[in-house]
């Protein structure tokens, strides 16, 4: 390692700290690209003219608007019952689905499961919009919030259960043979030891499934019925129509959410 730096320090025309500059400066850029229009779009929220380009003083008045929008409320309420509902039974069926790949190593039919598993991650969302919507027609489920939650949960799974696995394989799984050394049951040994350690990854895991219900458009505007609309949805009926400071202000506040949870789940994800 020490002749490595050495040689690097000798290199002529002090080409290194050149490339670490080339590759900083990209780097810069690349944020630039990605951020630059989040940040455009969240100073304009704060816009007391109608245009969204035109900047005309500072206001609150179009988060007041918002929030005196009955429809909008109606379509945020919808989407916080949806994400609520649909992480908590994605978390469960996530966690469990985690266990038995994890810890049970041989049973019928494994391998495909864990196949199968995968698919949410791996197929585009129209496709599996167009699978739940044709699902729900075969078994004559009436499109609403039902629908919505179920398809929800049909996806969360597969991130959940990711995240869990992943911190499952990290843990020791001499810790659950000492609990059983010292008589403990299969279900003690869950609570007081299993799952205490895979906990970060279980909120984790919960919370990226929240922010992912909470973001959602494909799908949901496949299975949702009349008069059941979530808030991103919502929103995207509304740039149909027109862009206003309103629509810079929702969408603020759904990014600020957005990120809150992610890096929730991320900080989560790392703790020991």
């Amino acid at each position: 390692m020490t002749t490595r730096r050495a040689a690097a320090r000798s290199l002529p025309g002090g080409r290194r700290p050149l490339v670490q500059r080339v590759l900083a400066l990209n780097a810069w850029a690349v944020y630039a690209f990605f951020y630059l229009p989040i940040f455009i779009l969240m100073f304009f929220s704060f816009n007391a003219g109608r245009f969204v380009t035109i900047w005309e003083g500072f206001s609150l008045d179009w988060y007041r608007v918002m929030f005196a929008n009955e429809p909008l409320m109606k379509a945020l309420r919808t989407s916080v019952v949806v994400a609520i509902v649909s992480t908590i039974v994605a978390t469960v069926l996530g966690t469990a689905a985690a266990l038995a790949l994890e810890r049970y190593r041989r049973w019928l039919g494994k391998r495909t499961f864990d196949a199968l598993l995968y698919l949410p991650v791996i197929i585009p969302d129209v496709t599996m919009a167009v699978m739940l919507l044709i699902f729900f027609a075969t078994v004559d489920l009436n499109r609403g919030l039902n629908t919505i939650i179920l398809s929800h949960v049909a996806f969360n799974i597969s991130f959940v259960s990711i995240v869990v696995r992943a911190r499952i394989a990290q843990m020791d799984a001499t810790l659950e043979e000492a609990a059983a050394d010292l008589y403990a049951s299969r279900w003690q040994a869950f609570r007081r030891v299993t799952l205490p350690l895979i906990m970060p990854g279980v909120l984790g895991g919960a919370l990226l499934a929240f922010t992912l219900s909470l973001d959602d458009v494909v799908i949901t505007q496949f299975v949702q019925g009349p008069g059941t609309s979530t808030l991103p949805v919502f929103v995207f009926g509304l740039i149909k129509r027109q862009v206003t400071p309103e629509i810079n202000a929702v969408s603020t506040l759904m990014l600020v959410a957005s990120m809150v949870l992610v890096f929730g789940s991320l900080l989560l994800q790392r703790r020991r």
